[in-house]
């Protein structure tokens, strides 16, 4: 069996899993792409952040 045939008959044939299968994409696409941009800020701006000086300005 292929694998569009095992998609057709799992997620696409119904409206309800179609619509909860592309809300879970997408909620993990954005969590993901949250946590990469994330990481790749913090590592170009290290020492610049607030978590890396904080230690000079607290008593």
């Amino acid at each position: 069996m292929s694998l569009w045939t095992t998609l057709n008959r799992v997620i696409f044939k119904r409206t309800s899993t179609f619509v909860l299968a592309g809300v879970a994409g997408a909620f993990f696409f954005e969590r993901t792409f949250e946590v990469g941009s994330v990481a790749i800020f913090e590592t170009l701006n290290k020492g610049k952040l607030w978590k890396d000086i904080k230690h000079k300005y607290e008593q």
